[in-house]
């Protein structure tokens, strides 16, 4: 056996240091107990486990299952024709993953491994047909590559423990030879954060791990002189760029912490060992404070709940692997609820709100995510998700029998108050607020939006926002005229703050929330309620220097039938923010204290909608983004004069 495919040989450590703890910002008592009802427990009362690997029973499973050679024959028919065909490039230069976006919708562009500019003379998206190769897409292009790359040097090495095929092990020793000797040959791409082979550190990050359990996998086929040099010219200029980078709770921080941690379990490392699990930002720190009671991620957009569950998977499965799970029992325990969480946020239909910047729209159960973590978080849904698989997860850890079959948990109305999110929940209505942040990263300025659902029906919702590197995320996206919030000349929240709960009531479904600075010129409250089979929404808007533009926006996922009274309008746009150019076939009309219309969903759904605002106001109706490429009908309401304050009122109650 190699000496370091042992666990480490370090001193020993008791269960009381493993648990060491920081002053915690979001206090969670008995975290294991949290979800039980969707956990698989052991003999010990654990709902986590240590990974494992079995290479002996893996080798008997593809020589004497007919499912199984089938499988392992494609495996090497993928892994053989990415070898034959791609080699890196030194003189490639990736760029940001956000920046594949179309220039004309903000439509994802489709990768595919034909080289640009060779292979390969247009980009597409599934909206936009003939996309231009220009320098910023083709290092996005670079990307998607060098990450295929090195996951093919993780299958690669893989197929020599399964196979014995050598071949696979010279190609990847020979991969790791090229990113070794020409590592410090990539210029840094953003002098910020230092990262060589990729734009960003989590990116390097994120492949450090594939490059760690490739060498791991390849034991003693290398010499251990060659992986000297690769830890001298590589893993530890790799560990010092990540180390110096992302000093705070934060979801990349978290994906650094945890590269460095299998690093140093690669290498026997022990100070880097403990200085990624306890520095001053180490991972223990990550859970404790970047982790809400109510176990949601503090940066609020829920898909970070799955991207920090990947990253702490790569390392629980490592540490299992390593004999070391123990160690992370507080942090699995923790970290499993990370992904539980969400499951009691979704809408009838499965969809998630979409607080912050994510990308599009999620749904839970995340089924993805759980089909992937049961080797450490075992669940009914996990296993249940895994057990047709055919996989290398299930090739070397099969997963068990569930004991029980995976139901839904219900959503009950609740205040998220740690996540500054609630839930308003009464006969057909389901209502999600959003009325504050706790930092800064991925927020938006959209604190007091909402979203709706009346039954299976999506009223209206929250687009989250597109690739980064579009001019459309923060030009549009993540301003105010994308949410249901109130705005001063056009502008919502300036986030980040916290915002207050003067009255939370689950039974009456009824909430009033608040920003006392909303702006620095402005304070909003908002009260929603559930008031029978009607939703009340009342907001009210205060400037705090003089009187100025006040209004609201409102988006629904419905068609409108407009009064008779609208008409093109061309006095949208001038003397507001440029979010506003973004709208299109602009109408609108004039109207005093209230107005009424319809909305029709479809499925047979009508909403009455009813509008009141104090005196005359005007109204817009026009096209807006969605998802794209998809577009929505919005409104934006504005007094016809300006005004130090204002009530708005919004109701939305079924016709049938």
């Amino acid at each position: 056996m190699h000496p370091h495919s042992r666990p480490l040989a370090f001193a020993a450590l008791t269960l009381a240091l493993s648990a060491t703890t920081f002053a915690a910002s979001f206090p969670k008592a008995a975290p294991e107990k949290e979800f039980a009802e969707l956990k698989i427990y052991d003999a010990q009362g654990r709902p986590w486990r240590a990974a494992q690997e079995d290479w002996a029973q893996a080798k008997k499973r593809v020589a004497g299952d007919a499912g199984w050679a089938e499988w392992l024959a494609r495996e090497r028919a993928t892994v053989d024709a990415w070898i034959a065909k791609h080699r890196d490039r030194v003189e490639w230069i990736a760029g940001w993953s956000h920046d594949g976006v179309s220039p004309k919708d903000a439509s994802r562009v489709i990768w595919t491994e034909k080289i640009p500019g060779e292979e390969v003379q247009y980009f597409s998206s599934p909206s936009d047909p003939k996309i231009e190769i220009t320098p910023k897409l083709h290092a996005w292009w670079v990307v998607s590559f060098r990450n295929r790359h090195v996951e093919t040097m993780n299958r690669a090495a893989q197929l020599f423990r399964l196979t014995g095929d050598a071949r696979y092990a010279t190609w990847a020793a020979g991969q790791m030879n090229f990113y070794a000797d020409n590592y410090l040959r990539w210029e840094p791409q953003r002098k910020d954060q230092g990262a060589r082979l990729f734009w960003q550190t989590l990116t390097e990050a994120s492949n450090l791990v594939k490059f760690t359990e490739t060498v791991r996998l390849l034991g003693e086929f290398v010499p251990e002189a060659r992986r000297q040099q690769w830890r001298q010219k590589f893993f530890q200029p790799e560990v010092e760029v990540l180390n110096r980078n992302m000093q705070s709770i934060h979801n990349i921080a978290t994906w650094q912490r945890c590269a460095v941690a299998q690093v140093a379990l690669l290498f026997g490392d022990e100070p880097m060992w403990r200085e990624a699990l306890d520095g001053k930002f180490g991972l223990r720190r990550q859970i404790a404070e970047g982790i809400t009671s109510d176990y949601l991620w503090h940066e609020q957009s829920l898909g970070y709940n799955s991207f920090v569950v990947r990253a702490v998977l790569t390392l629980f499965t490592a540490a299992g692997l390593h004999g070391r799970a123990g160690e992370l029992a507080a942090e699995m325990a923790t970290a499993e609820n990370l992904m539980l969480a969400p499951l009691y946020l979704r809408f009838p239909n499965g969809q998630l709100p979409n607080p912050a910047d994510s990308g599009g729209i999620s749904t839970a159960p995340n089924r993805a995510v759980f089909r992937e973590t049961y080797r450490v978080f075992p669940t009914t849904l996990g296993l249940e998700e895994a057990a047709p698989d055919r996989d290398w997860n299930t090739l070397l850890d099969p997963p068990p029998p569930s004991p029980r079959p995976f139901v839904l948990p219900p959503v009950n109305g609740r205040h998220f108050e740690s996540s500054r999110m609630a839930l308003l929940k009464s006969g057909g209505w389901q209502v999600f607020v959003h009325y504050g942040q706790l930092v800064r990263s991925h927020s938006q300025a959209e604190a007091l939006n909402y979203s709706a659902f009346f039954g299976d029906t999506d009223i209206t919702h929250d687009p989250g926002t597109v690739g980064y590197g579009s001019p459309l995320h923060r030009g549009y996206y993540t301003r105010g005229l994308n949410h249901n919030v109130p705005l001063v000349n056009g502008e919502a929240q300036s986030p980040p703050q916290a915002g207050d709960v003067p009255a939370y009531s689950e039974n009456p479904p009824r909430i009033s929330v608040a920003q006392p600075a909303y702006r620095n010129d402005a304070r909003a409250r908002r009260t929603l309620a559930i008031e029978g089979n009607t939703l009340v929404e009342s907001s009210a808007i205060e400037s705090t220097k003089g009187a100025q533009k006040l209004g609201f926006a409102l988006h629904v996922q419905g068609k409108p039938r407009l009064p008779a009274a609208f008409a093109a309008a061309r006095d949208f746009t001038p003397g507001r923010p440029d979010s506003f150019t973004h709208w299109r076939n602009v109408s609108a009309a004039n109207f005093r204290d209230r107005v009424e219309f319809h909305v029709d969903y479809g499925n047979n759904v009508i909403m009455r909608v009813t509008l009141t605002a104090p005196g005359e106001f005007r109204l817009w109706h026009g096209s807006s983004p969605d998802v794209p490429p998809k577009r929505r009908d919005s409104f934006y309401v504005e007094l016809l004069q300006p005004a130090t304050s204002a009530n708005f009122t919004t109701t939305f109650a079924p016709v049938k």
